[in-house]
């Protein structure tokens, strides 16, 4: 996205420019589908994986455990995993995630 779009500092501002009209809501960028959503944007590969995050206020991405499920759901071979598997898994990569909020987890800086 970086490449395609040099004003982008980081991916979070992908959410102003399509807000702002300066890039569409949903387009492909090199190999990659985007959808700007809320707070949030979906990007799908050409292998049809899909990645779909929220950003938090200070730009940081942040998902649950559906947009966790969903990514694993369209790997070229599907894991479909029970939640509380999910959650004991996100749970045990502390502390190099952080729960930001109940059910909601971002890479720890």
């Amino acid at each position: 996205m970086r490449v395609a779009i040099p004003s982008l500092e980081r991916l979070a501002d992908v959410v102003g420019l399509a807000r702002s009209r300066r890039i569409n809501r949903s387009d492909h960028i090199g190999t990659y589908f985007y959808k700007v959503h809320g707070a949030g944007c979906r990007f799908v590969s050409d292998n049809g994986t899909e990645v779909d995050v929220d950003f938090a206020a200070d730009g940081s991405e942040v998902f649950d455990l559906w947009r966790l499920r969903g990514y694993g759901l369209s790997l070229p071979e599907p894991l479909d995993v029970m939640d509380q598997d999910l959650r004991s898994a996100v749970r045990s990569l502390q502390p190099l995630l952080n729960e930001v909020r109940p059910g909601w987890f971002s890479v720890a800086n």
